[in-house]
């Protein structure tokens, strides 16, 4: 049996209040991860209804080409000593290649997402020159000039909206799918072309396009110029090559691209497989803005710090007040704190994480708020842990919209706190 005079002290004991505090601290961490947890559940769903979506409207597109492919024939000697014979392709990137496209954005909706897609109205031209075999050092009878292609490369045939017919030197050839060039080109079309070494060779194409986030380009020109103007608001530029030129308000943006072949690392001619040219892809990303999974995700890691700072608020105010404060008050609102990210999760789904952020902040401070106002009777005391706590979520939501200065901000934020909580309880009689 404990006597009474132990059960006032561990009752009244400062050191074992502080250890039983902060033992409840580490296991609210528990439903902090599972709340992390949760955060990237409901993500993953979001990224899954955008493949969804892709499957049926267009995945991301990478246009690619024109490329002329000569197959040649080619001799071995093999292991028994015999002469074997290969087919073999050369291949031939244009001097000149324009490529202008006016994209149209449209929002399509599964459940409470909404995935950005698009419409694409896209010309390419340019300019083949006379293939210079001579660099290849392939003899002219060697290549089989009747087989001769043109291959255009999309990378998600299912986009395609019209039949494609390509104009050479003013004659019009139906565009048919497959590619002869799959050491280049593993998606696209195709069509025979005449006399190509013959000739200098002219190339016009449109091409009208459903895809979905993103539209890229493989500049396979001498000097390829891109120009691309969209009514969406939100492009974001990736890949190689940046645009040289480009503009962008709440009307949508206009980008311009120029790429010499200077600036990749594939010549203009080559046979086979030696180059792989996926690597200079360049474009545009037409992704929806929604970051609030990124900001959930961040504002979830510093659950702990929201828990210690809050907890260490009653503790100060218990010892000062001399007002008695259960464990298990403790522990409800630790639970008022966590509760606090499910709804911010599940509201800026809704309404964005603005207002989500708002309404979860308002609701969580009054409610605890409230109830600590039922434990220590006193309005006063009410109002300076409110204020606090209106501070520290203030204080937070700052540092999720700084990405740059987010750890000075946190770490100046941090140490203020610190300093007022060491100057609050440097009166506090510990040993007692």
């Amino acid at each position: 049996m404990i006597s009474p005079e132990k059960k006032q002290w561990i009752k009244e004991s400062k050191t074992l209040k502080v250890i039983g505090i902060g033992i409840l601290a580490l296991l609210l961490l528990i439903p902090a991860a599972m709340i992390q947890s949760l955060i990237r559940e409901r993500e993953q769903s979001f990224n899954q209804v955008y493949t969804e979506v892709g499957q049926k409207w267009g995945y991301p597109q990478t246009l690619s080409g024109p490329v002329i492919t000569i197959p040649y024939i080619s001799y071995a000697t093999g292991t028994d000593g015999k002469t074997v014979t290969y087919k073999k392709s050369a291949y031939f990137l244009p001097n000149t290649l324009n490529i202008t496209g006016e994209i149209i954005p449209e929002t399509r909706y599964r459940g409470i997402y909404k995935v950005p897609v698009y419409k694409g109205n896209i010309t390419v031209s340019g300019e083949f020159l006379k293939p210079n075999i001579q660099m290849l050092k392939i003899k002219n009878e060697m290549f089989l000039w009747d087989e001769a292609t043109l291959t255009f490369g999309i990378s998600d045939m299912r986009g395609i909206r019209n039949r494609i017919e390509v104009i050479l030197n003013g004659k019009h050839h139906e565009m048919n799918p497959g590619t002869n060039a799959k050491d280049i080109i593993y998606s696209g079309l195709s069509c025979n072309i005449d006399e190509p070494n013959a000739q200098n060779i002219t190339f016009t194409l449109n091409i009208e396009l459903n895809g979905s986030q993103s539209l890229n380009f493989i500049p396979l020109g001498k000097e390829t110029d891109v120009n691309i103007k969209s009514t969406w608001a939100n492009p974001s530029f990736n890949g190689a090559f940046l645009p040289v030129d480009r503009n962008i308000d709440n009307k949508g943006f206009y980008a311009q691209w120029k790429v010499l072949n200077l600036n990749r690392n594939y010549p203009q001619q080559w046979c086979g497989n030696e180059y792989a040219v996926d690597e200079s892809a360049f474009g545009v990303e037409f992704l929806m803005p929604v970051d609030h999974y990124q900001k959930n995700t961040r504002s979830a890691k510093y659950a702990i710090m929201f828990i210690a700072l809050t907890f260490t608020a009653f503790l100060l105010f218990e010892l000062i007040s001399k007002k008695r404060i259960h464990p298990v008050q403790y522990l409800l609102v630790g639970g008022a704190l966590c509760v606090f990210y499910t709804l911010l999760i599940s509201f800026s789904e809704q309404i964005g994480f603005f207002w989500a952020y708002t309404v979860s902040s308002i609701a969580t401070i009054s409610l605890i708020s409230l109830y600590f106002n039922s434990i220590i009777k006193s309005a006063k005391g009410t109002l300076v842990l409110s204020l606090m706590l209106v501070g520290l979520y203030l204080f937070l939501f700052t540092i999720l919209q700084l990405q740059d200065y987010a750890l000075l901000m946190g770490s100046i934020g941090l140490f203020a706190v610190i300093s007022i909580v060491m100057y609050v309880s440097h009166k506090v009689d510990w040993y007692s």
